[in-house]
């Protein structure tokens, strides 16, 4: 692609996603109505579009946290990431019947994804590079620290709790969770960006050339990271809602786990493909900080918003994992401490957290 298709695409492709997605509301073929069929074919057209536009957000994503830089560039894409991935299931939740464990799947397919998926490919694919990467233990300590904390308080203890069925939590308790949930990554954040910020931080070995961009392009690429990030909500949603009416129409048992697995994956691909991007750079911190930063933004904040939005419709929520995830999530978190423990890793590092995910992906569809 030349330069100026390139740019032609950049900014006509966020616009382009968002006049779909209002297209096919208007329509009246949006989600779960119009015929079956018309939907799937829908949903197909739908994500060649997303697709095409996630990778042009990413551009504009990027050229915005060159503008802040680290680690705050970082928490640009996390957290509209977040916005995405909260806005899915919240509208999802409360269209047709209950669906109490779709915001269950969803988070936890998040963190199974980033920590062993993304992780690992960014590992493996930068150790195989540079035989050895280094990484700020501190940093990297932080992250999993909160992660742990909010996994066993929100997809774990729902398991053990009394007040209530065995996987879920009373009103009181969910909002306690959640009210902790937000102080704990509101702590988190500011330590990575205001308090302890140096820890967050890999020291370049080299100093590339950056490009100054100017504040009129800088505003452009945020309005063009607004609209292409709520055309890709739009989409999304349509995208998952055509595959959980496939699913049910041919009757897969395992159509919660596939759908959330679904949502995970769309709203990450652009910080996924980012953190390789870092990876390949040598820039391994930056990948962590992406990865990482993605799992603890999802439990930290989407938990406590589908909670809230559970309370005020009164529509159940279940959030304890069964017993075979459990043992999958700590696992992962325990990969995880041991990899990071040191100051550097290797491509056997990564190739242990990518089997772990490809474990987790095969027992989503034979469990």
């Amino acid at each position: 692609m030349t330069g100026y298709a390139r740019s032609v695409t950049s900014y006509t492709m966020p616009l382009a996603a968002l006049a779909l997605a209002l297209a096919v509301r208007a329509s009246g073929l949006s989600v779960d109505e119009g015929s079956l069929n018309v939907r799937i074919l829908v949903g197909a057209l739908s994500s060649a579009i997303m697709f095409v536009t996630i990778f042009v957000v990413l551009d504009h994503a990027e050229a915005l946290a060159r503008r802040v830089g680290e680690p705050y560039g970082t928490l640009v894409l996390t957290f509209a990431v977040t916005a995405i991935e909260v806005s899915i299931i919240v509208s999802m939740m409360l269209h047709g019947e209950n669906n109490p464990t779709l915001a269950r799947e969803s988070v936890f397919s998040t963190v199974m994804i980033t920590s062993t998926g993304v992780v690992g490919i960014c590992l493996t694919l930068g150790g195989w590079r540079y035989r050895k990467q280094a990484i700020v233990r501190q940093g990297t300590s932080a992250y999993l620290s909160v992660l742990i904390a909010l996994t066993v308080m929100t997809l774990i203890l729902p398991t053990y709790t009394r007040a209530t069925d065995p996987g879920t939590f009373s009103a009181a308790q969910l909002g306690f969770v959640s009210v902790l949930s937000v102080l704990l990554y509101a702590s988190f954040v500011f330590a990575q960006t205001v308090r302890h910020r140096e820890d967050f931080v890999q020291g370049q070995a080299h100093h590339a050339p950056t490009r100054t961009a100017s504040a009129e392009s800088i505003f452009v690429s945020a309005l063009l990271l607004a609209s292409g990030l709520i055309g890709i909500v739009l989409l999304a949603e349509q995208v998952a809602a055509s595959v959980e009416d496939a699913l049910a129409a041919y009757q897969v048992t395992q159509a919660d786990s596939i759908v959330g697995a679904l949502i995970a994956a769309l709203v990450l691909m652009p910080e996924a493909i980012s953190a390789i991007r870092a990876s390949f750079k040598n820039e391994l911190q930056r990948s962590l900080n992406v990865a990482m930063g993605s799992a603890c933004a999802t439990i930290g904040l989407t938990i406590p918003a589908v909670a809230a939005a559970s309370l005020l419709t009164g529509r159940g929520l279940t959030l304890g994992l069964p017993a075979s995830d459990a043992v999958l999530l700590v696992l992962a978190l325990f990969i995880c401490s041991v990899s990071f423990s040191t100051e550097r890793t290797t491509f056997l590092t990564g190739m242990v957290h990518v089997v772990v995910f490809f474990t987790y992906v095969f027992l989503i569809f034979v469990p």
